[in-house]
């Protein structure tokens, strides 16, 4: 029973890192990049025209950041119905 276990803990310790992507809440724009030791994420822009000119000639994408802290819902009409009189 021992062998078995320790050959699943040697396997699963000698595995690659992984690396978490993250999204920094303070900058709307993040810039995907892809590549052969994996894609990674870096937010740290403030407008897609800046993080395009970063992604300009490289396997990258511009993505809107959907953790920024500052994006606010668009404050519209609240709808009311109004009751009719017959």
């Amino acid at each position: 029973m021992r062998i078995p276990a320790l050959a699943i803990f040697a396997t699963v310790s000698t595995a690659a890192p992984a690396w978490a992507q993250t999204y920094d809440p303070n900058y709307p724009v993040c810039l995907q990049t892809y590549g052969i030791g994996g894609d990674a994420i870096e937010c740290g822009y403030t407008s897609l025209t800046q993080c395009a000119q970063s992604a300009s000639g490289r396997a990258a994408q511009c993505i809107t950041n959907p953790y920024f802290a500052g994006a606010q819902v668009p404050a519209g009409p609240h709808y009311r119905r109004q009751r009719r009189s017959y």
